[in-house]
């Protein structure tokens, strides 16, 4: 089916286990069971028809170097599986820099956290026709609005499919689902759900609590971690976003949701000694025959990037697979799957029906 050209906006971590994956699965067999890849071929598409073609970012040890080379620059601390950098060939252009910083860099060493680089951006829609790209990848520090936006706008003029992995919401966005809608443009989104993270599991344990016929009277979240997002989101001007999203992933599998007193997820604190490693606790309290009490908690350990990192493969390709049969809008089906805040909330096991439906349907018109 051919290449599908990739730009991540956001050369970071997340961006660092995508290349790596990429690069790492590029020749599996397309039957083979391979452990993290859900889906070698999906679609007609193998995971090493993913082309990175360039990257933006503003770091200054990451603008004017190759994609391969970026991904292992700092702040990056990522997992790294390949003793050389792979050999991208993508060019890291200067993006508009907006609102991608937050102050509180200020107050870091600067191994983790951005160095601005001192460079005029580039004109963002114009490099992305220039590198006919076919799907543009939103990887910006949560709490990134005006960049965002920015970059929406951008995909919307070189009609570019978007795959937005972080709670800036767009395709959740009403005005915003309709600019694509009306563009003629794909969007999946918001905000990546992890292969096994914290939202997605916390939302597993909701639902079984709710099959099983025990009501969850309250709940929490917490999670720790030591990379340059857990630094951002120190920002209490920025978390807004990223609790929301969370929140209402949970919510969403409850018969009815729980008053705002009595659930609590949210990023807690950074820890800089855990570089990539998120650490989430999960408690539950719930109601059961009898009314007798059931309490459940849960510490989950994950390399953070890698865990997204594994999600984007497959949503990239249902972005082109959207473009190629002329979607517009909110792809609704993978994106229930593929993200915590997608256009309409449903269970993990109908959002997979909902995907493989979408994907049998874009498949066989192809």
């Amino acid at each position: 089916m051919g290449s599908i050209n990739v730009a991540i906006v956001g050369v970071g971590n997340c961006a660092s286990a995508l290349v790596q994956g990429i690069e790492h699965y590029r020749d599996v067999e397309p039957d083979a069971d391979i452990p993290g890849l859900l889906n070698p071929v999906l679609g007609g598409y193998h995971v090493g028809d993913l082309d990175v073609v360039c990257g933006f970012d503003i770091d200054e040890r990451k603008v004017g170097r190759d994609v391969g080379e970026a991904i292992f620059a700092d702040p990056n601390c990522a997992l790294e599986v390949r003793e050389e950098p792979p050999e991208v060939e993508a060019p890291v252009y200067m993006a508009p820099p907006a609102d991608g910083r937050s102050p509180r860099m200020d107050e870091a060493d600067e191994d983790d956290a951005f160095v601005v680089a001192d460079r005029d951006p580039v004109d963002p829609a114009a490099k992305l026709a220039e590198h006919d790209v076919d799907v543009l990848v939103n990887l910006l520090p949560v709490g990134s609005q005006q960049a965002t936006e920015t970059w929406m706008q951008a995909a919307l003029e070189a009609e570019v499919a978007v795959v937005n992995g972080i709670p800036v919401f767009v395709a959740s966005e009403p005005s915003w689902a309709k600019r694509f809608t009306d563009a003629d443009v794909p969007i999946l989104g918001d905000d990546v759900k992890s292969q096994v993270g914290a939202t997605i599991t916390h939302r597993v344990l909701s639902n079984m609590f709710e099959n099983r016929g025990v009501d969850v009277g309250e709940t929490y979240q917490l999670n720790v971690g030591g990379n340059t997002d857990f630094l951002t989101l120190q920002d209490v001007e920025r978390l807004d976003s990223k609790r929301t999203s969370k929140t209402e992933a949970v919510q969403s599998q409850l018969d009815e949701p729980l008053d705002e007193h009595d659930i609590k997820i949210a990023p807690s604190d950074y820890v800089p000694f855990l570089g990539d490693n998120k650490v989430a606790f999960i408690r539950m309290q719930g109601e059961g025959f009898l009314g007798a009490p059931v309490e459940l908690e849960a510490r989950l350990s994950v390399e953070d990037s890698p865990n997204s990192a594994g999600i984007l493969t497959d949503a990239i390709r249902c972005a082109a697979l959207a473009a190629d049969e002329g979607r517009a809008g909110p792809i609704e089906g993978p994106s229930s799957l593929f993200f915590k805040r997608p256009p309409a909330q449903c269970t993990d096991e109908e959002a997979l029906e909902r995907m493989q439906a979408f994907v049998t349907e874009t498949a066989d018109g192809n």
